[in-house]
């Protein structure tokens, strides 16, 4: 693998300044990844304003056909009753919570009415996003990059869910708390893949090892692996192949990456996020399974959400998979890409009643 440089322009019309976009696994030379100035995202936890707001602007699509539908059954209501459990259920199957989910929500909701009485100003819809929020509260878990140095993660997911876009809005916001950053395109199947990743590289000012279009992948990552050792880098965030023309060759490859990678450190990767598609509906839960059976899902991001009528299959996600939700994806801007808390995305996807 060699190392080149690629001229990059500067805003200001400047003299254009040499950027490191392929590494050779072989230098020890300390890469110095400078903060990028740009989006004025604000550092992770923190309290900028108007992010609620953002949130609740991109969930606008999902909201408009799982709030307004269920308020048509709900509003005022403080009991429930056979057919409106009936409804209940027909419009949280078609908000994509699928089948089960539903049935699990509504028990959920049943036992929560069944245990108190409803104050003056509670009713059912009160009671049915308690029950949601506690339905994902528990995979409420951000991803800590601490205690690991690189800190390996490793994005999987099927072509056109976001995993590139969703590597480049990590990159920079690592690099906003200070981290240095590496990525590792190893995705060497699809056409231009590696061109998308170095572009993002060349955004941000990262360094990206790669190798040419249908380079062996796991070589890439255990060449990226090798280089962000040597140099010191905080977070390497390495990507995959997504395609699925044949699903049982996509999931060998990605076994046999994960054991190329252990082979130099058997604790990597440190964690395996699955980017998924809002957009597929229950097609995201049953690749959210698939993947954690081949590799062993620690994390998801689930992208896309503004651009879904249906937001109700992160609840079908948590429900099925049970694994932490680091992140969900409301737009195309880098702050839209948020870690996920419960209580907002709720609070975000059903309007008050």
């Amino acid at each position: 693998m060699k190392l080149f440089k690629r001229r990059a322009k500067t805003e200001s019309g400047s003299q254009p300044k040499d950027q490191e976009v392929v590494v050779d696994e072989q230098s020890s030379e300390a890469a110095a990844v400078p903060v990028a100035q740009q989006d004025g995202l604000a550092a992770s936890g923190s309290a900028e304003p108007g992010m609620f707001e953002r949130l609740r602007a991109g969930l606008g699509r999902s909201r408009s056909q799982l709030s307004e539908g269920l308020a048509s059954l709900v509003l005022g209501k403080k009991q429930l009753d056979p057919a409106l459990m009936e409804a209940l259920e027909e419009q949280l199957i078609m908000a994509d919570l699928g089948l089960e989910t539903s049935a699990h929500v509504l028990e959920l909701l049943r036992q929560r009415l069944d245990r108190k009485s409803l104050s003056a100003t509670e009713t059912v819809m009160s009671a049915l996003k308690a029950t949601l929020v506690e339905l994902l509260v528990d995979q409420e878990v951000p991803l800590k990059t601490e205690g690991h140095r690189p800190f390996v993660i490793l994005v999987v997911g099927v072509n056109g869910a976001g995993k590139t876009t969703t590597i480049g809005k990590l990159a920079h916001r690592y690099q906003r708390e200070g981290r240095s950053v590496m990525l590792a395109a190893g995705d060497t199947f699809r056409a231009a893949a590696v061109e998308q990743l170095e572009a993002w590289g060349q955004r941000h000012n990262v360094p990206v090892v790669a190798q040419h279009t249908g380079a062996d992948s796991a070589s890439v990552l255990y060449d990226a692996l090798q280089a962000a050792t040597a140099r010191g880098v905080d977070v390497l965030i390495a990507d995959t192949a997504g395609r699925l023309q044949n699903k049982s060759h996509l999931m060998d490859e990605l076994a046999k990456v994960v054991r190329v990678m252990r082979k130099q450190n058997p604790a990597v990767p440190h964690e395996t996020l699955l980017v998924l598609d809002a957009g597929t509906g229950q097609n995201a839960v049953s690749q959210a399974l698939e993947f954690d059976q081949t590799v062993g899902i620690t994390g998801v991001a689930v992208t896309k959400l503004d651009g879904t009528a249906r937001g109700g299959v992160l609840f079908a996600i948590a429900n099925k998979l049970k694994r932490p939700i680091r992140f969900i994806g409301i737009g195309e801007k880098a702050e839209d890409l948020r870690d996920f808390s419960a209580q907002d995305f709720v609070d975000g996807l059903l309007d008050d009643q």
